[in-house]
């Protein structure tokens, strides 16, 4: 998207990205923890915090008890339950693949729901429900704070940060303001300035609230901050959320004042990301989009995912083509709010965000099979993660790959050739 996006939506283009993309095969490396494992992430942490890195931050929010297919919003504008079908074959069998009450993924008996609150114990329960699949375990945090700065003269400050998993359009907005305001908070915490970076490392829909925030940040005027300003003003009041107001106040005062991050420049990772939000480069640092994609056309295009039914329902069980979570994810989809408050808000958001509605939209995105994003650099890789299981809880419809333990190398290495080389 060009500078100035003012929040527009990205377009789903099957052209070639050229030379923003690669393409990676994820191969067997030195076991974590191993010294040949300790002893790469040490010199991957120098590269780093040569290059001005100076915090590392891993966000991300949780599958469980969500909407995960953004379903509520599809069926509610069409779909099977409408008979928006049409008799398209395999559809009836995706659409149920991907509905929460039989996606093969169920919502753990007890425990938190959206919105997830930043605290150990909502953390604590999500490591031990989850592990690794699609969740920044604690225990992983702490083993790239402790090997990318074995040999740091200064060290680089690694945290881990939940969002709300808010999955519409209100969610993610706010989502979006709540992070400006505590990687302001960071900045002053480190004393951040010119020439110092933060790296954000964002998955799943976590990267749709930084598309958001891209936006917030694009310098200049912006009728599209002006409006979706009001619509949460508007909503923090009419539902009495002071800390949302607040919150509000702050990220606006810094937005005017114009120094934001105290001159420190924001690089964000994204993996997993559906594409929908378009991004505002000009506010940001380096940019790098990461998706777990098999090539599987017959087309030569193998930048694209595959998306021929009924084919693909018998491939989604066993992530056979990459993350269907990504490739599905996209326009028209999404969670429903809680309350008649936040439906309306949502609504007027997606007035500003979104130029797609209706079941026939949705299917129209989808067959584009778009993995790339517009703006930064993408990597699709092989995660070699279908490994047959039927059980989506192993895979999570390929959506899990990212977050795993054994992949933290290989997701450094990547990072680090594609934003600071050597």
């Amino acid at each position: 998207m060009p500078a100035n996006n003012n929040f527009q939506h990205s377009v789903y283009a099957r052209a070639d990205p050229g030379e923003r993309l690669a393409f990676r095969e994820v191969t067997t490396g030195a076991q974590p923890d191993s010294v040949a494992w300790q002893d790469e992430m040490a010199r991957l942490g120098q590269q780093m915090a040569g290059a001005g890195v100076r915090a590392l931050l891993f966000l991300h929010g949780t599958h469980l008890g969500t909407d995960l297919f953004g379903m509520q919003r599809l069926d509610e504008v069409g779909g099977l339950k409408r008979g928006y079908s049409r008799g398209i074959a395999g559809l009836d069998a995706l659409l149920a693949l991907m509905r929460e009450e039989s996606n093969g993924l169920p919502k753990p008996p007890q425990g938190p729901t959206p919105p997830l609150s930043q605290d150990d114990k909502t953390t604590s329960w999500l490591d031990q429900q989850t592990g690794d699949a699609c969740n920044f375990t604690q225990a992983y945090v702490e083993r790239v704070t402790k090997a990318v700065n074995r040999n740091a003269a200064r060290p680089i400050e690694c945290r881990r940060w939940l969002w709300a998993s808010e999955h519409h359009h209100l969610g993610r907005a706010q989502a979006a303001c709540r992070l400006l305001d505590r990687l302001q908070a960071l900045a002053r915490e480190l004393k951040l300035g010119q020439g110092d970076r933060l790296l954000v490392q964002a998955h799943g829909q976590a990267g749709l609230v930084l598309a958001l925030l891209s936006n917030l940040l694009a310098p200049g005027e912006s009728s599209g901050r002006d409006r979706l300003w009001q619509i949460l003003a508007n909503h923090a009041k009419q539902t009495q959320a002071g800390e949302l107001s607040e919150c509000l106040g702050r990220v606006d005062s810094l937005l005017k004042a114009g120094n934001v991050l105290n001159g420190a420049a924001l690089d964000v990772v994204t993996f997993g990301m559906p594409v929908r939000y378009g991004w505002d480069p000009s506010g940001l640092g380096k940019l790098l989009h990461i998706v777990n994609h098999r090539p599987m056309r017959t087309d030569g295009k193998r930048w694209l995912a595959k998306m021929e039914l009924p084919q693909i329902t018998m491939e989604m069980p066993i992530a056979w083509g990459g993350d269907y979570v990504q490739q599905l994810a996209l326009a028209v989809t999404d969670a429903l709010p809680a309350t008649p408050e936040a439906n309306a808000a949502t609504k007027a958001i997606w007035e500003i965000v979104e130029p797609y509605d209706g079941f026939e939209r949705w299917l129209e995105c989808t067959r584009k099979c778009v993995r790339c994003a517009n703006d930064g650099r993408c990597l699709l890789v092989d995660y070699k993660d279908a490994t047959g299981s039927t059980n989506p809880r192993d895979h999570i419809y390929g959506h899990a790959a990212y977050t795993r333990l054994a992949n933290l190398l290989f997701n450094t290495i990547a990072i680090v050739d594609h934003l600071y080389p050597a």
